[in-house]
């Protein structure tokens, strides 16, 4: 045991010697602002995109007609399987065309299920080298072969695909949609070309992009893509505003996911009120009108006009200003909260090392005049 916590706190001195340390700080979430040590930050961290968990107007009205039990404390294979969930996942179904759905506790709960389950020993995942933790993790968990590619260069993944699909049982292609610490895009066009060449399954990761784009559908369904993709994971937690997450495909492959995916059967299932909550934002806000993704496309096109400015260039709402070292990354956060703004340091692992980074993460609560004094701070930065 004595060894144990020394293995620990000699990690623990290495992160602060490296300015990778992390702790937990209180705060509170008001609107679009953090309330924390007696400073008003405008918000520039969060994944609520459109501002929607945050809007007292939205929850009253859900709370109106909400009569329900919480929570179902169950896995849905034993009790849990509510007409909540059975709703959710049929009006999902329809909204993106496709046979089946299954709604999994949160993103990483979710794609660890996928590719736990989906890819096995003897099979191979061409992966984006930037893909989320959850993607990476689930592959190690199945046991399949890992083969990264460039990001977001498909030369590189053609080249891999030539040398080595052949010697696999399943090939899979994943990328993300919108890739969370970029705020880039894949090329979901070049991905389904590639995944039909080489007969793969393709999947893709919309956590950042559902909700915005293609009519609240995502980005495949922006690109006109969406009947191409065999297996198409989102999240509530985000753009939703709720909590949660699902994936929709072949049947076929949802039913396996539902028998074997252990990130499934062996969790409790999400509080039944995110459920509906979710069901009644979906319904209510995002498929029914594009006013606040109108909004949020909006500030981003009055944010990268002006850090052009700055030579800081982005392609969506997420914007990543790259500054390499941990200690500066810290020195900028630290910069952007003194002058008001709430906009966390950025690091090892969560991206790769040597390249700590702000991200600038925009929703649609924020106006305008919110970010004037920003473009001034970031000028500042060294």
């Amino acid at each position: 045991m004595k060894k144990c916590y020394e293995f620990c706190k000699n990690k623990l001195d290495e992160q602060k010697k490296n300015f990778n340390f992390r702790s937990l700080r209180p705060l509170e979430i008001s609107s679009k602002y953090i309330l924390q040590d007696g400073k008003k930050l405008l918000n520039l961290s969060s994944n609520d995109y459109l501002g929607i968990s945050t809007r007292k107007d939205i929850r009253d009205e859900f709370l109106k007609t909400y009569d329900l039990p919480i929570s179902v404390p169950s896995a849905r294979l034993l009790c849990a399987n509510t007409t909540s969930y059975d709703k959710l996942e049929n009006f999902l179904c329809d909204k993106f065309s496709k046979e089946a759905c299954l709604l999994f506790n949160s993103g990483y709960h979710a794609n660890v299920g996928i590719y736990s389950t989906l890819a096995k020993k003897g099979d191979v995942v061409f992966c984006d080298k930037l893909n989320h933790a959850s993607i990476i993790d689930g592959i190690r968990l199945g046991g399949a072969d890992l083969i990264p590619f460039k990001h977001a260069n498909y030369d590189d993944l053609e080249s891999k695909l030539n040398r080595y699909a052949k010697k696999y049982e399943n090939v899979i292609i994943s990328s993300e949609a919108l890739f969370s610490m970029d705020g880039d895009f894949c090329d979901v066009k070049k991905l389904v070309e590639l995944k039909e060449k080489f007969g793969a399954i393709l999947i893709i990761d919309e956590a950042h992009s559902f909700g915005v784009y293609g009519e609240g559908l995502g980005y495949c369904a922006q690109e006109k893509m969406l009947d191409k993709v065999d297996l198409l994971m989102a999240t509530f937690g985000k753009a939703v505003g709720s909590y949660g997450a699902f994936c929709v495909g072949n049947k076929i492959l949802i039913e396996y996911l539902t028998n074997f995916a252990r990130s499934f059967i062996f969790s409790t299932v999400f509080p039944q009120i995110s459920a509906e909550f979710a069901y009644f934002v979906l319904k209510n806000y995002i498929f029914s009108s594009n006013v606040l993704q109108d909004k949020l496309l909006n500030l981003k096109n009055y944010v990268h006009k002006n850090l052009s400015e700055l030579n800081i260039l982005g392609s969506s709402y997420i914007v990543p200003i790259v500054l390499g070292e941990n200690e500066k990354a810290l020195n900028a956060s630290k910069l952007l909260y003194d002058n008001g703004f709430y906009s966390l340091a950025i690091r090892y692992p969560t991206v790769a090392k040597n390249s700590a980074r702000l991200r600038i993460s925009l929703n649609s609560s924020i106006e305008f005049e919110d970010l004037n004094p920003l473009f001034d701070a970031l000028s500042r930065i060294k």
